[in-house]
């Protein structure tokens, strides 16, 4: 019978208590989401032999999350990726963020949603267990304007379905992009790279970047390169003649954008896991862990370079300082409304 099991997982340098939440389906399956960064700490599944691990990269207790992580199982935010220079004008006024990458704002700034304690509320909708997470951004936090009440909904099917529902309300406008952080590898997390891992993802396009990964404005065609995984082909197979040598793109969905549908599908074909991303955004960035570099993960695993792999749904990279891509700035009256799943099997 599916449960929601709450312990408390540590607590902040300001006392704070961190909840864990771990959410069980009838399928034996279960996720671990804690309320620091309505974080994603643990997805256990079974292989195609039945043996159940755990795939998502993090670590054992919460004390290493807040100085230590790269993100791992985060919702990031207010704007996810990066924004040019820390900088942005909207409606005549000039906004300055924090520059916590390189010149660059990334992941919502240095205090962004991954670093904030979230309101939670569990429930159980039948069998099904749900998680909602609620947090109030502040008018002037890390220097976005607008109060905004976001809300993320965390719902783990028996059919090993790992529902997100990503909402928000501002009183001002402002930019906003939401997405989750988690790092996979499909064999277990720790055990190996996810080079072998093979990637497919249903897209056009891409976004080039420039030297510290700022899209260039451009949209390429990803056929004929590195970028073209509309055919199955592993990780590791091109990752030399991605620019940069490594995956850290936004590629541009082959559906429309609002239309919910499958962006992604990856699968590790020693443990027969796979992977499925759901979205209806228009865009995906593939990460695939080029600055991972030894972390000391759980279970005494280490994260070297290549270890794990991200698909972070959301609108494109610095879409607020270039009009050619779709506006990703929320207004009064509005609800920014984000569908996205982490779809689990094997084969």
């Amino acid at each position: 019978m599916s449960r929601i099991f709450v312990q408390e997982f540590g607590k902040t340098a300001s006392g704070e208590p961190v909840t864990l939440y771990t959410l069980k389906n009838n399928a034996g399956s279960q996720v671990g989401i804690m309320d620091y960064g309505a974080t994603v700490v643990s997805v256990v599944v079974p292989d195609k032999e039945g043996n159940f691990e755990d795939i998502a990269l993090g670590f054992d207790s919460f004390e290493r999350y807040p100085e230590d992580s790269p993100y791992f199982g985060s919702t990031v935010g207010r704007v996810a990726n990066r924004i040019c220079g820390g900088k942005f004008s909207l409606n005549g006024t000039d906004y300055t963020l924090a520059q916590n990458n390189g010149p660059n704002c990334l992941h919502g700034g240095e205090k962004g949603f991954d670093k904030v304690i979230w309101a939670a509320q569990t429930s159980v909708d039948g069998d099904v267990p749900t998680i909602t997470f609620t947090y109030k951004s502040a008018d002037g936090e890390e220097g976005f304007p607008g109060n905004l009440d976001v809300e993320v909904v965390y719902t783990f099917t028996n059919d090993n379905e790992l529902q997100i529902q990503m909402t928000a309300q501002t009183d001002a406008p402002t930019p906003v992009n939401l997405t989750n952080h988690t790092y996979f590898n499909l064999a277990s997390q720790g055990r190996g790279d996810i080079l072998s891992h093979k990637m497919q993802i249903f897209a056009d396009g891409f976004n080039p970047v420039d030297d510290v990964q700022i899209p260039t404005g451009e949209i390429y065609p990803v056929v004929d390169s590195a970028m073209d995984f509309n055919i199955p082909c592993q990780i590791g197979a091109r990752i030399a003649d991605a620019q940069d040598g490594g995956y850290d793109h936004n590629f541009v969905l082959a559906k429309k954008s609002g239309e919910y549908a499958m962006a992604a599908r990856v699968v590790e074909e020693q443990s027969g896991r796979v992977l499925e991303a759901w979205t209806n955004q228009p865009g995906i960035q593939f990460y695939s862990g080029n600055f991972l570099d030894g972390f000391a993960g759980k279970t005494g695993a280490t994260y070297p370079k290549h270890s794990g792999f991200c698909l972070e749904p959301q609108k494109f990279p610095d879409a607020v300082n270039q009009s050619q891509f779709e506006s990703c700035i929320l207004k009064p009256g509005e609800t920014y409304s984000h569908k996205m799943a982490y779809v689990f099997k094997t084969e």
